[in-house]
């Protein structure tokens, strides 16, 4: 039976090229669908016309038969189309999370007694039991993430729609995820995937490529993967395995096409592979990798935590763009970290990872004054941030862009908005201006193309470097990203990277970044910090800290697959640390 149909649809956003143009699909009941592509590719406005969010200006959806433009059924359409959105804050309404489960299913007129039961069994099934009378606002980003699923799983629709929505979940939620998406999959529900994530496609049975509002691609993943050239035209990344395969292919080892490291690991083996399993190589064991008390350096920190502890329960936090909580009654006095201590020096890339939950978020609030701990000192400059009156300049040496940065935009036009911290700060309008220029030109933008402009008639990409640039313009020493490429295609990501690494070169900033990609932490960082549940874990180079890739696994994170693939063989990590796909050929070849 066929779930949905696109028959020659085309939608346009007001004043813009098409978003969706002549698209034509049919999607059957059962059927597990990946669509991939860029950012401004037209994925979420294909999604969103799936139950009635948009309807087509030219041609039609069906659902289940049902045209998705006919009002009398449109609730219908939404009852058998579940959708979750790629920020959970966009959908969630209720400020106690048993509340926001069941706000769908009690709409629906579903029976007390029953409403109960799906409310428990969907927080079960995310990940979130025990949740039930948890306040909200003191979820992490994940943990929000986590309940939006849950929201749309109570509402047992025959078709779920998920936007992006493992991209603020740690590896081991985008696997308990997945393995959500298998069991509603194998119980006959349709499952449609908005994803940047190969490991998601490659779990899929099929993929939909959509490039400028088209689909591009059609068909298998193994088809897709398999061919370098359309991948690279897509602007779509192979698994690392892939790119491994195929590298051994030219040099004439035949391994075949393998899209998960498991099926590369069986190929090589088949071919006499004899190395140890799981041998590290020689890398240094986990337990005596350098703790952040044992790290010696002629340069002053620019950053100290020392014993620094802190829960919710003591405090209402203030994110950008929330009100101060008045029911602090309610909120968890579970505590978020636990004794951290290190130091993060001048100039340095400094990476911090973590399950989500583990109190990443909290402590990049920590790092200006915006939260304060409940006991231990966090210092900036050798300046506690106890005293109040350190607290302001802190936030003018260290500047923090949070998740989703563009959402802290708000202005009228681009100017403003990078102006108005430079104007707080008593700059006269000369020196803001030139603030704004300068900072404008760091992130890549042209003044005279987006001064004017409203920042909400950016793309995405583009509001992302206006919200960057809004923070560079009050000349921070210190910039903190908490998770700045979350939802971010691989092209665009690449660019915003090397943005990041270009402006510490050309400014000598610090750069702080919190992410759950470890191939990007590995990349760019000098030292990378674990967190786990609230405490430090380990704290070192990449290489040291990522050797050992089933610690990680164990603690619900992922070593970069470069680093994942050394280990199942027993290939050593280089002295210089860095693993490379070329640098696993070179060492299977010899």
């Amino acid at each position: 039976m066929e779930a949905i149909r696109f028959e020659h649809v085309s939608f346009a956003y007001a004043n813009e090229k098409p978003a969706l143009d002549d698209v034509n699909l049919a999607i059957s009941q059962g059927e597990f669908v990946c669509v991939v592509g860029g950012n401004g590719s037209g994925k979420t406005t294909l999604a969103k016309h799936l139950n009635a969010l948009l309807v087509p200006h030219a041609g039609a959806v069906y659902v289940f038969g049902r045209d998705t433009s006919d009002v009398q059924t449109v609730a219908d359409v939404r009852c058998d189309v579940g959708m979750v959105f790629q920020n959970p804050d966009d959908q969630i309404v209720a400020s106690v999370v048993e509340d926001e489960v069941a706000f769908g299913p009690s709409n629906l007129g579903v029976d007390p007694a029953r409403l109960r039961e799906r409310v428990d069994e969907a927080l079960r099934r995310v990940g979130l039991a025990g949740f039930q009378k948890r306040d909200v606002s003191t979820l992490s980003g994940g943990e929000k993430q986590r309940l939006a699923i849950a929201g749309a799983l109570a509402m047992e629709p025959r078709v779920i729609v998920l936007d992006e929505a493992g991209s603020m979940l740690d590896p081991r939620g985008r696997d308990e995820l997945m393995r959500i998406c298998k069991q509603l999959h194998d119980d006959g529900c349709t499952i449609v995937m908005i994803t940047h994530s190969v490991e998601d496609v490659v779990q899929a049975d099929r993929v939909i490529v959509m490039q400028a509002g088209r689909i591009a691609f059609d068909g298998l993943p193994q088809s897709l993967f398999a061919d370098q050239r359309a991948c690279a035209n897509f602007g779509i990344d192979q698994p690392i395995a892939t790119k491994l395969s195929c590298e051994l292919m030219r040099r004439s080892i035949d391994v075949g096409v393998n899209l998960t490291i498991d099926s590369l690991v069986q190929a090589l083996s088949s071919r006499g592979w004899t190395h140890t399993h799981g041998s590290t190589g020689g890398s240094p064991d986990w337990a005596d990798r350098p703790r952040p008390w044992d790290i010696a350096s002629n340069e002053k920190p620019v950053i100290s935590f020392n014993n620094v502890s802190f829960d919710y329960g003591n405090q209402s936090p203030v994110r950008h763009g929330e009100k101060r909580q008045g029911d602090a009654g309610r909120k968890s006095t579970r505590r978020v970290l636990k004794d951290v201590s290190f130091v993060i020096r001048k100039g340095e890339f400094f990476g911090i990872a973590g399950h989500t939950g583990s109190g990443k978020s909290t402590l990049v609030q920590l790092c200006n004054g915006i939260l304060r701990p409940v006991s231990g000192s966090v210092a900036v400059k050798g300046c506690n941030l106890a005293d109040a009156r350190k607290t302001a300049e802190a936030r003018r040496t260290v500047g923090v862009v949070f998740q989703y940065p563009e959402h802290q935009l708000f202005a009228g036009t681009v100017k403003d908005d990078v102006a108005f911290g430079p104007r707080n700060m008593g700059f006269s309008e000369a020196e803001v201006d030139s603030h704004v220029r300068r900072a404008l030109d760091m992130v890549q933008l042209d003044y005279d193309a987006v001064a004017d402009r409203s920042p909400f008639s950016l793309s995405g990409g583009e509001q992302r470097r206006v919200a960057f640039a809004g923070v560079l313009a009050m000349n921070p020493e210190v910039l903190v990203l908490d998770e700045p490429m979350a939802g971010l295609d691989p092209a665009l990501k690449a660019s915003f990277l090397e943005l990041i690494r270009d402006m510490r070169e050309r400014r000598g900033l610090t750069v702080v970044m919190v992410s759950h990609d470890m191939s990007d932490l590995a990349s760019c960082c000098d030292r990378v910090l674990i967190l786990d549940d609230g405490e430090v874990h380990a704290i070192g180079s990449p290489a040291c800290v990522f050797a050992d890739a089933h610690e990680l696994q164990a603690l619900g994170l992922r070593a970069p697959d470069e680093y994942r693939i050394a280990q199942e063989l027993g290939i050593p990590v280089p002295s210089h640390g860095i693993i490379t796909v070329e640098y696993l050929a070179d060492y299977i070849v010899r």
